[in-house]
């Protein structure tokens, strides 16, 4: 199954923002789906700067650990 995750919240609610790449990274990946990952609207503030390295959220892992886990496993992500 190809599933496209879409990260359409900010740095403003990191807790939203890591929702779609917890699931991508640690759900999908795992079960052997082919993933991608879309970053659009205010979700694409996140890759700005260094908010990537600091987001945090509640509940879920870090949203640069989550990064790095997409990159390891070659997971297209558009912007």
């Amino acid at each position: 199954m190809r599933v496209l995750y879409m990260v359409l919240t900010g740095a403003a609610d990191p807790t939203r923002a890591s929702i779609g790449l917890h699931l991508a990274a640690n759900g999908s990946l795992e079960t052997g789906q082919d993933v991608a990952v879309l970053f659009a609207g205010d979700g694409s503030d996140v890759l700005l700067g260094d908010a990537a390295a600091t987001l945090q959220g509640v509940g879920v892992p870090a949203f640069a650990e989550l990064l790095a886990k997409l990159r390891a496993h070659e997971v297209p992500v558009y912007v």
